[in-house]
């Protein structure tokens, strides 16, 4: 059993680690150690499960550092119920598959005990975790997967919804309102949209409800075919796409496709004239992977330094927290950062309002009709469009050469969410 340091960030040195907020400190979770008072009534057990290895680990790179955040906000402890509670946390990776995401969620409800699973990350993560946790009926939210794709996934009742598990972000209408503003401000001669969309969850969501919703604003989706995840090459893709004439590129594939794809379409000659993605190039690392291919790539953000949000917890700005992310890391910001921060201030408000947090049903009530002002803005979980499920709305931003970092994002359309200003201008992706 190795040891876990206190002092460090290192995103792999907290893998499966446990940390008690309060004043514990972290320790392994490969023994039989669970953390202090871990089965006393005063501490709530959270459960947070993520891809923190694997093709979708950018996803997870905050993580050690909003544990850590969350632990400094509660060190007070907080009361519940009518008594002062303290805060256990028990990270699983995903190692960012779908099998491993059952399995851990598994180990938190029947071996950890744990009183709620939050989970982040693609519907690789959130909808196995959210399934696990409705069987066992123990409360859950989620984020940072699109909302056809973590309720219709998993065979949702419209109107009915989920009795224990709730998410947090958007869908398509919602990247229709971040993309085809763009997309109307391009200058194009063709309205055919490549679109790259792999044979998955994720992106047959946006096949079936994307596609529609460009061919009824005027866009016709020229659509690649479903392929396997983990393709090595896309020639019959490019090929397909060289042949529409389209101007304008969309896709929803893992990462490690998208580096494969975007260096071959540049190799054969694909350069459409603006880039409008979703699931990829959301994080520095990947734009530093492409180095200057990364130029003028546009995609969504739900959550950056500029966005005019704050902790509920304690009152820190959106731009403080990823000012403190690259202070203590010395990286960049991400915006699963904020996503990530608010899963714990919904756990630890949801355990607030309950008369009893450790009655599960009463919790999942409180999260189902949860209405809360946070790092990740306004979130009403009554909203819908389903139950349980509370909107986001991104704004467009482009990749740009930085000044600290190499890479910084420019936020260059906020047709979505005037509240989040503006910081330049659209550019052509290849000009």
């Amino acid at each position: 059993m190795r040891d876990i340091p206190t002092g460090g960030l290192g995103r792999r040195s907290f893998l499966s680690g446990a940390a008690a907020l309060g004043g514990a400190s972290l320790v392994s979770a490969c023994g039989g150690l669970k953390g202090t008072g871990g089965s006393s009534s005063d501490v709530l057990k959270i459960g947070y499960v993520s891809p923190q290895t694997g093709p979708l680990a950018g996803f997870a790179t905050a993580d050690n550092f909003v544990v850590k955040q969350i632990q400094q906000a509660v060190r007070g402890g907080f009361t519940a119920g009518g008594v002062k509670r303290r805060i256990e946390i028990v990270v699983k990776d995903t190692q960012s598959n779908p099998n491993r995401a059952t399995e851990v969620t598994r180990q938190l409800i029947n071996s950890d005990k744990v009183d709620l699973i939050v989970g982040s990350s693609t519907p690789d993560t959130t909808n196995p975790v959210a399934d696990q946790c409705e069987a066992n009926g123990i409360p859950n939210v989620t984020t940072i997967a699109p909302w056809e794709a973590w309720f219709h996934g998993r065979g949702g009742k419209p109107g009915e919804g989920f009795k224990y598990t709730t998410l947090f972000f958007f869908g398509m209408q919602e990247f229709a309102d971040c993309f085809f503003p763009m997309w109307d401000r391009a200058d194009v001669s063709s309205k055919n949209v490549a679109a790259l969309w792999p044979n998955d969850t994720d992106a047959n969501a946006f096949r079936q409800g994307l596609g529609p919703m460009m061919k009824k604003s005027g866009y016709t989706p020229v659509d690649g075919g479903a392929y396997q995840n983990g393709a090595t090459d896309f020639t019959a893709q490019i090929a397909t796409f060289k042949e529409s004439g389209a101007d304008l590129f969309t896709c929803t594939p893992i990462p490690p496709d998208f580096q494969t794809f975007w260096k071959q379409a540049r190799q054969q000659g694909f350069k459409p004239k603006l880039a409008t993605v979703a699931k990829v190039m959301l994080f520095p690392s990947e734009a530093e992977a492409l180095g200057g291919l990364a130029a003028n790539i546009a995609t969504d953000f739900w959550w950056s330094p500029a966005h005019p949000y704050k902790s509920v917890l304690d009152g820190k700005s959106a731009k403080q927290l990823a000012d403190d992310f690259a202070a203590e890391t010395g990286k960049q910001w991400t915006q699963a950062l904020g996503s990530v921060y608010s899963l714990f201030e919904i756990a630890i408000q949801a355990f607030k309002e309950a008369s009893d947090p450790k009655d599960r049903d009463e919790v999942a009530a409180k999260l189902r009709g949860m209405k809360i002002r946070c790092m990740s803005g306004d979130l009403d979980f009554t909203a819908g469009p389903q139950p349980g499920i509370a909107l986001q709305h991104p704004v467009g931003g482009q990749w740009r050469k930085g000044e600290r970092f190499p890479w910084d994002v420019v936020i260059v359309d906020n047709s979505a969410n005037k509240a989040v200003p503006i910081g330049g201008d659209l550019l052509p992706t290849n000009a």
